[in-house]
């Protein structure tokens, strides 16, 4: 038989029978190449024909090569135009390509609702429509797409439920849904996706309260389970055991109450686990079945008892974070022993006893931070037996004994911080030079010794205050190159101050103050170009204060009070936020500048200083002469000359307006109006610009005018015209497009909705959902007057201090979102209390994004061509440099925050200074904080809340970025705040000290980590 076959194959018959095959593949082939070429051809000319796709031509190679396409057998599965700003519907063309799998339009600005001719696309088993313009709701019939594994729907507008058809996607692997507008159910039938590994539904804001569905725990394929931010309930499922593959939970952000339930331990796949933030009660159960946990985060909750000693059990658990809880007892000494154990974080609890010995030595451990509980005792000795320590993070405890000698070899640490315990003895002397090492943060314990000639270069922060180290400043202190920081403030160093110390490129801040030193100041002092802070104070320096000290041009505080300085005060001194020259010799008139009440206290006990002013309490000097006199008449002549001319210009300026405005009234509406929705609109371009008349026009700025438009279904919509001033055309448009960019991205109920676009030649419109109650300003800075309302009533209402807190909260919940949970960081630049917009029940709401940016990467720096912003608002870095980071937006923040508790303006301190400046200068000066607050809304119960809230406001507005909180450290520190309050704790308000020393009460501590 196989003689046959063979015989028949070798046949002419068949020979040209399989001829005529390979022929009519090939044909066939060509036709579906040609056919598949078409569709793309009609896709480009769909798009109209973008830059991006100028490659898609017919005598270009063949399109499989395009990087835009895939292809398998020769055929099209796969098309990704992923960031190419695309802004009209998905081609209904697409589905042609019949063998399509893979459709990927992520990162567009993708208009219209679902487009339900991708079910056409019978063989889809991929679609990503993430981060577009989708508006409306998720069809019904979703399920159409049978065959789908991957569906991301998320950064998009979809509203409504999600629909219980998506539970019969039988394929459905992963599930993206987060950062929508849904505002309706999520079903129980999700259950029923068996083959289900990913599923996140995080940070849907406008879901309504819901528990977690019992039916979702059915789910034993799934691996990555978030649901953060999503109005969450009731307790969490004792069954949530069931779903055994589980591998990273993130249930945070929501109001979740009552005990952690013991199913969670049997997950032994999970490697992440965070219920922060949320209101989970009780002590921590037994978690002997968790054999396989290798992360546990249960920060920020208000866990009580001890810490289990099952969590020993855990051989597998390479990160244990218990912070921010009120956790007391003993740390177990099972847990030093944990093999795998890397990152052990415990601080912000009432943790007390000995440290377990044995930390270190069982584990390369990377992070140990145990601040702020009531430790006591000796560091374990061998924290970094492994050579693999980071970051040491003790203070504020009992701590007490030598360091370990151990760490004198770690060459891994960066962070070294230890102040407010009870330390004593020599520094290990490897420490000083450790070449990572880049805080070195010891203050307030009780080490002794000697400063080294030389020190690691990359150490920026170098704090020793309040200890006892002695001796003099060595001559190697040009080699610390690297500090930006150097507080050795109440020790008992000697001799003079060195010349060396004035090379230091990057020091901004030199605290000697409180020691034994003697002698002049260099003579190289203008080499200080950096340097914001200086303080001398209560030393033996002598000599004359040197003129060129005015010329440091960036410093902000000077003291040299309490010292023998003589001579006269320098002439070219300039205008200081901080001055103190009291307790010396000087002699001779105090400079006009500083002849003002603000400088009340800076040049007292200096017997022979005289000023023309009773503000200072000096001697009066004796200097009214004929020289002065017609230096005074010439001034005048010059002052009335300048108004003149000044008058003149004006007048020939609102001409030149007059006219043009006519001419633009007679423009009229011909002009054609284009519409870019990003929500489902009931009204059109026309309704909009017919409505911005004189009569509804509520307010203006620096980039043009707001009106308030009556529309149906939505009542009033805010309407923003940016004006046409063609010398500001590129920036004002390059304004527009950014707050377009960034509006239409982002989703939060603490950042107002942008509804759509208009735009022609010749102007731009931006609207916006309308909030009743308008900005915070109106509110703040008319309490004592009539404030009128919408509707045209008058409100006699002052801003009570609860709803200042709620603003407080909804301000930094919105930027906390922009800094930390978007995609790319925001940073919006220009934080005040006009761009806070308030609704009806006074939920505040960021505004105004015309100056904001996106940064490449979190925390990257990006340097401005130019500063903006508004005065009193501006972080002083921003001036100085032009450099954008989330930390200025912080500076912004904490402004409003001094604002809310002391009811005065941004720019009003006092008559010569911020308010920044001027809450700097109280608190430096040990004002009580009591008397400084609001007196309409304080009241004996709020006190000590606001309290917190100011001292928070003074750390948001440190002088150095990294001093300043995180936006999400902000956050918790005013959530907790208010939790201490309504628990009836109280807290210190008054600081005898002129540093901010740590508060008290540890719920509301100031410093909080950057890295907690």
């Amino acid at each position: 038989m196989t003689t046959l076959n063979q015989t028949c194959l070798k046949s002419p018959f068949y020979s040209l029978l399989a001829f005529f095959i390979i022929i009519s593949n090939a044909n066939s082939q060509s036709q579906l190449y040609d056919q598949e070429h078409a569709v793309l051809l009609k896709i480009k000319q769909y798009l109209k024909n973008p830059s991006f796709l100028s490659h898609w031509i017919s005598s270009n190679s063949s399109h499989c090569s395009w990087p835009e396409i895939t292809c398998i057998n020769g055929s099209i599965t796969g098309l990704a135009l992923v960031n190419t700003d695309i802004n009209q519907t998905i081609p209904t063309s697409l589905c042609d390509l019949t063998n399509l799998t893979h459709v990927d339009f992520n990162l567009n600005y993708i208009p219209g609702e679902f487009p339900i001719y991708l079910y056409n696309c019978s063989k889809l088993q991929y679609l990503d429509l993430s981060m577009n313009n989708f508006v409306g709701k998720i069809p019904d019939d979703i399920d159409s797409l049978s065959n789908l594994q991957y569906l991301n729907l998320s950064y998009t507008n979809f509203t409504g439920d999600i629909p219980s058809s998506i539970g019969r996607l039988k394929e459905l692997r992963h599930l993206p849904l987060q950062y929508c507008l849904f505002n309706g159910t999520y079903p129980d039938e999700i259950g029923n996706l068996s083959n289900l590994e990913t599923l996140d539904l995080s940070s849907n804001y406008e879901l309504p309260s819901s528990k977690l569905p019992l039916s979702w725990t059915k789910l034993n394929k799934l691996k990555v389970f978030y649901m953060y931010g999503c109005n969450l309930v009731g307790e969490i499922p004792e069954n949530i055991g069931e779903m055994a593959a589980l591998e990273k939970l993130d249930i945070s952000q929501n109001s979740l109450t009552g005990h952690i339930p013991s199913g969670l331990f049997m997950l032994k796949n999970l490697s992440i686990l965070y219920l922060f933030q949320n209101i989970l009660s009780g002590e921590i159960p037994g978690v002997v079945e968790a054999f396989n946990l290798t992360i546990v985060d249960l920060t920020n909750n208000d866990l009580t008892g001890k810490i289990p000693d099952d969590f020993g059990k855990l051989q597998k658990l390479t990160g244990l974070s218990l912070s921010l809880n009120k956790l007391s007892g003993e740390i177990p000494e099972s847990l030093g022993l944990l093999p795998s154990l890397i990152d052990f974080r415990v601080f912000f609890n009432n943790l007390s006893g000995t440290l377990p010995p044995d930390f270190g030595r069982s584990s390369n451990l990377g992070s140990f931070d145990i601040a702020s509980n009531n430790l006591s005792g000796k560091l374990p000795e061998n924290l970094c037996y492994y050579g693999e320590l980071l970051k040491l993070t003790a203070y504020d405890n009992n701590l007490s004994g030598e360091l370990p000698e151990s760490l004198g070899n770690c060459s891994s640490l960066l962070d070294l911080k230890l102040d407010n315990n009870r330390f004593s003895g020599a520094i290990p002397s490897g420490l000083w030079t450790s070449f990572s090492l880049m805080n070195f943060m010891v203050s307030h314990n009780k080490f002794t010794g000697v400063l080294p000639e030389r020190l690691s270069s990359n150490i920026s922060r170098f704090e020793i205050s309040y200890n006892n180290f002695f001796g003099r400043i060595p001559a190697g202190v040009s080699s610390w190159t690297g500090v930006v920081v150097f507080d050795a403030s109440k020790n008992f160093f000697n001799g003079s101050i060195p010349q060396e110390l004035t090379i230091l490129p990057k020091l901004t801040t030199l605290l000697l103050d409180q020691n034994q030193l003697i002698g002049p100041l260099p003579s190289e002092i203008v080499s200080w170009k950096s340097l914001v802070t200086l303080n001398l104070s209560r030393n033996q320096l002598s000599g004359q204060i040197p003129d060129a000290i005015g010329q440091l041009h960036v410093l902000n505080l000077l003291d040299l009070s309490e010292n023998e300085f003589s001579g006269q005060v320098p002439s070219r001194f300039r205008r200081l936020t901080n001055l103190n020259l009291s307790s010396n010799n000087l002699t001779g008139k105090v400079p006009s500048e500083f002849e003002n009440s603000a400088y009340a206290s800076s040049f007292l006990d200096n017997p022979g200083l005289c000023a023309d002013t009773q503000a200072l309490n000096l001697t009066p000097c004796n200097s009214s002469t004929p020289e002065s006199s017609s230096k005074d008449s010439s001034r005048s002549l010059a002052l009335i000359i300048s108004l003149v001319v000044v008058a003149f210009l004006l007048i020939c300026s609102m001409s030149f307006l007059i006219i043009r405005l006519c001419r633009k009234r007679k423009q009229g509406l011909d002009n054609s109006w284009k519409l870019i929705s990003f929500q489902r609109l009931n009204f059109t371009e026309s309704n909009i610009v017919s409505s911005m008349t004189e009569h509804n026009i509520i307010g203006s700025g620096g980039y043009g005018t707001v009106y308030r438009v009556a529309v149906d279904g939505l009542g009033y919509v805010a309407v923003k015209k940016i004006m046409n001033n063609k010398k500001l055309e590129k920036k004002l448009e390059s304004s527009f497009h950014a707050e377009v960019k960034v509006l239409s991205n982002i989703r939060h109920n603490n950042i107002v909705k942008l509804l759509c676009c208009i735009s022609n030649e010749e102007s731009m419109l931006l609207v916006y959902e309308y909030l009743e109650n308008r900005s915070l300003d109106r509110w703040l800075y008319k309490k004592s007057k009539s404030t009128s309302n919408v509707s045209g009533s008058v409100n006699h209402f002052v801003l009570d201090w609860r709803k200042r807190l709620r603003i407080a909260i909804g301000v930094a919940q919105g930027l906390s979102y922009m800094h930390h949970d978007c995609s790319t960081p925001i940073v919006h630049r220009d934080v005040k209390t006009s761009n806070i917009i308030l609704d009806s029940q006074f939920n505040a709401k960021v505004a105004d994004f015309g100056l904001a940016r996106m940064l490449i990467k979190p925390g990257e720096l990006e340097t401005m061509s130019n500063v903006v912003g508004s005065f009193g608002y501006i972080a002083p870095e921003y001036v100085q440099t032009t450099r954008v980071s989330e930390k200025i937006d912080v500076f912004s923040f904490g402004v409003i925050l001094l604002e809310l508790t002391t009811g005065k303006k941004a720019n009003k301190g006092d008559e010569h200074s911020s308010l920044a400046e001027w809450a700097l200068h109280q608190v430096q000066v040990g004002s009580n904080i009591e008397e400084l607050l609001d007196k309409e809304v304080k009241e004996p119960s709020y006190l000590d809340e606001m309290c917190n809230v100011f001292k928070l406001g003074i750390m948001c507005t440190s002088t150095f970025p990294s001093n300043r909180p995180s936006m999400k450290e902000a956050l918790q520190v005013l959530l907790r705040c208010g939790e201490s309050l309504s628990n009836g704790e109280r807290n210190i308000c008054h600081y005898d000290v002129v540093p901010l020393l740590r508060d008290s009460k540890r719920e509301c501590r100031l410093d909080v980590e950057n890295d907690s």
